[in-house]
């Protein structure tokens, strides 16, 4: 990675981040999910997956007063997590650790209240790794796949936590059938067309019970984002269900 990251701004301009100037860079899929999850004040928020901290970021950013954990793999990513902390005055609050989800987490955290994660959309079997070695790490499953990032994710909730999920589309009935076998079966579906993502929220229950929301639409006909959308990516709304 570059020594000289780029800073850059989501929420219109209400949070800064500092990224790598090339590889991996976060997309309006940090933003989206953040605005997903329905915090207050005081509330525990971990997010898995956390590269330079944007989701935490912005729920920080939205709902002040929570308490949110990152955990990420990459160790200069999670570095850039920790200066965009400070760089946002929120480094009492949020914090990013180095680890790697295929393995316990450290028995000292949790239970969260909400457990946010944009886990790497492609599995290993049928990716086409980037030549980047941090952007193939973020977007292509390793040492951990997506029920080893859903199995980690539910076990560190509180029993009436609350999951929030973005992912590729076409792998929702592999998050569906995974999350109601780790007990977290009632979920709730919000698609985002255009694009090929789904937002999955699930909380605990023994059988699969899914419901469709109504969709958010990214985009209008002619381009550009929709009046929802904005709200949401610019001047930072919630994403209701």
């Amino acid at each position: 990675m570059e020594s000289a990251p780029t800073e850059n701004t989501v929420m219109g301009g209400r949070v800064k981040l500092l990224q790598p100037r090339r590889g991996y860079r976060i997309a309006v899929d940090a933003v989206l999910l953040a605005a997903a999850v329905d915090a207050r004040p005081g509330e525990s928020v971990l997010d898995l997956g956390a590269g330079v901290g944007a989701v935490g970021l912005c729920i920080g950013a939205r709902v002040p007063g929570c308490d949110i954990t990152g955990i990420e793999l990459q160790p200069a990513l999670a570095a850039l997590a920790e200066r965009n902390a400070v760089l946002n005055d929120a480094a009492d609050r949020v914090r990013t650790l180095v680890h790697d989800l295929a393995h316990p987490l450290p028995p000292a955290l949790g239970p969260f209240d909400h457990v946010a994660t944009n886990p790497p959309y492609l599995s290993a079997a049928v990716a086409d790794p980037s030549p980047d070695p941090s952007k193939a790490l973020a977007t292509v499953e390793s040492s951990a796949n997506l029920a080893r990032w859903l199995t980690v994710a539910t076990g560190a909730l509180k029993p009436a936590g609350t999951l929030l999920v973005i992912h590729r589309s076409d792998r929702l009935e592999e998050i569906l059938v995974t999350l109601a076998r780790l007990g977290w079966g009632d979920v709730t579906i919000k698609r985002l067309p255009p694009a090929a993502r789904v937002l999955v929220r699930a909380r605990p229950a023994s059988e699969l019970r899914r419901r469709d929301a109504a969709p958010l639409v990214l985009h209008r006909p002619g381009g550009g984002y929709t009046d929802e959308a904005e709200a949401i990516l610019r001047h930072g709304q919630p994403l209701a269900f």
